[in-house]
């Protein structure tokens, strides 16, 4: 793109940028001497910072960063000392809050709506588009039947299924590691003659391919393998 193309209002804030560019003094890297190196390395460890930088004539930040690469740290002496404004409570005190100091946001609950933001804040009692109140039923993934029981808005503990209601509502709770099960498979088929209780290694060898014919067996792994080709398939043809 050339400078023609370029409309007059473009053509002036570059212009500008040029500008501003062109007066902003760069910084000068600082040559490290051998004498300076060894200052450092002689004195950093018990001296102050500050001192060392304003009689070398650079900057703290340049000391510190120059110590860093050579490893160099204050010594445990000086740490201890008075020097380090580590123990007489100044450092760092324009920073802290002050006793008795009140925080901003004292009295307010949340942080404070700004611009459009109250109007699409959610407001007390709103309930989302797919809420369903006590009583309602739905049909899970893997195709249990269930009831909705309370309305904490936790769905693990406000849906139950169905026919484990039917059990307890017969038997009493549903002991611990045991699960209610179909009889014959069918999970639409709910009714009490169709249920009972399993451990949950009953159910596994109830629900584990090994309990088929070696023949069904090796179908089984070829229908899966196939459905994975398919899906791996339709991935690529995604991306």
């Amino acid at each position: 793109m050339t400078l023609q193309c370029l409309s007059p209002l473009a053509l002036a804030f570059l212009e500008q940028a040029r500008a501003k560019l062109c007066s902003t003094s760069v910084a000068q890297r600082h040559v490290w001497t051998t004498a300076e190196e060894g200052t450092l390395l002689d004195r950093y460890a018990n001296e102050r910072t500050e001192d060392l930088a304003a009689e070398m004539g650079l900057s703290v930040h340049q000391v510190h960063a120059k110590a860093c690469r050579l490893g160099l740290n204050k010594s445990e002496e000086f740490l201890l000392s008075t020097q380090s404004g580590r123990l007489d409570g100044t450092l760092g005190a324009q920073y802290r809050f002050c006793k008795g100091s009140t925080p901003w946001n004292k009295g307010l609950k949340g942080l404070p709506a700004r611009g459009r933001a109250v109007e699409t804040q959610f407001k007390k009692g709103n309930k989302p588009g797919n809420w369903l109140p006590i009583g309602s039923t739905r049909i899970t993934p893997d195709g249990y039947q269930q009831r909705k029981i309370t309305d904490t808005g936790y769905p693990p503990v406000d849906w139950q299924g169905v026919h484990i209601l039917l059990w307890e509502e017969h038997h009493g709770p549903v002991p611990i590691n045991l699960c209610v099960c179909f009889k014959d498979g069918n999970k639409s088929h709910i009714s009490l003659g169709n249920l009972e209780l399993l451990t949950r290694a009953e159910r596994m060898r109830r629900n584990t391919i090994h309990r088929y014919p070696e023949e069904l067996k090796s179908a089984i792994r070829a229908i899966g393998k196939l459905k994975r080709t398919i899906r791996e398939a339709e991935h690529e043809k995604q991306d």
